[in-house]
């Protein structure tokens, strides 16, 4: 087994996050697993898994993940923007403060958790974000995902923009853009839309990613669809 590392995961009270959180606390990894809704796991009580509630749109949310590696780990190994809003909507009904509230999670909370980790992180971390194809040029677009589409796009050059700042560092930053995947999100966002690829699955690849990743690639998007745009 590859040595443990410490890994903070935002999304995880279910789909992707959920399954990602155990997968790679069954590994020998110390995750500390962020989201609003901690019960699902807590209450697993599972080995290697940290949790508390915690609100991305929250600014004195932020002071608790300094604290808790500051007193747990000192050190974090790999950092994993999993949390998502999403919203399907026509573009003319979207108002200011479901636009805004999409980027908070979606932009905004990345920029600012990637703040709070980054002062933790020594050569060789990685940085790895999880958006969606619908965020890159060319890909086939679904109408109703201006907000969540647009904020998917933003992170994708955030991320390129870290990896050439923090390069001398060591650190790098990638970008999975994902195809659909059979989540509760896409449900509730589509509802009977059904699509092959699991959650277990999907949490499975960003994981091995999140491990290896860094050592291929560097400010880079990775398309994870099976279909080309």
């Amino acid at each position: 087994m590859s040595k443990s590392k410490n890994i903070v995961l935002t999304g995880t009270s279910r789909g992707i996050g959920f399954e990602m959180a155990q997968l790679l606390a069954s590994q020998g990894h110390q995750v500390l697993a962020l989201s609003r809704n901690e019960k699902p796991l807590s209450e697993k009580n599972i080995q290697g898994i940290h949790t508390f509630s915690f609100d991305i749109t929250n600014a004195s949310d932020f002071t608790r993940v300094a604290s808790f590696i500051t007193e747990n780990w000192e050190s974090v190994d790999i950092l994993i923007h999993n949390a998502g809003a999403l919203l399907n909507s026509p573009f003319e009904e979207i108002s200011r403060q479901s636009f805004r509230s999409i980027y908070e999670v979606n932009v905004f909370g990345v920029a600012e958790l990637t703040q709070t980790v980054l002062p933790f992180m020594k050569s060789g971390s990685h940085v790895v974000t999880v958006s969606s194809m619908g965020g890159v040029q060319g890909s086939s677009k679904f109408p109703g995902l201006a907000a969540y589409s647009s904020s998917k796009g933003a992170v994708i050059t955030l991320s390129e923009l870290l990896a050439e700042e923090y390069k001398d560092k060591g650190i790098a930053f990638n970008v999975l853009a994902l195809g659909a995947v059979q989540t509760e999100m896409l449900e509730e966002a589509f509802p009977g839309y059904e699509v092959p690829l699991s959650a277990a699955e999907m949490a499975s690849y960003i994981a091995n990613f999140s491990l290896t990743g860094n050592k291929f690639y560097n400010g880079k998007v990775l398309q994870v669809a099976a279909t080309t745009p």
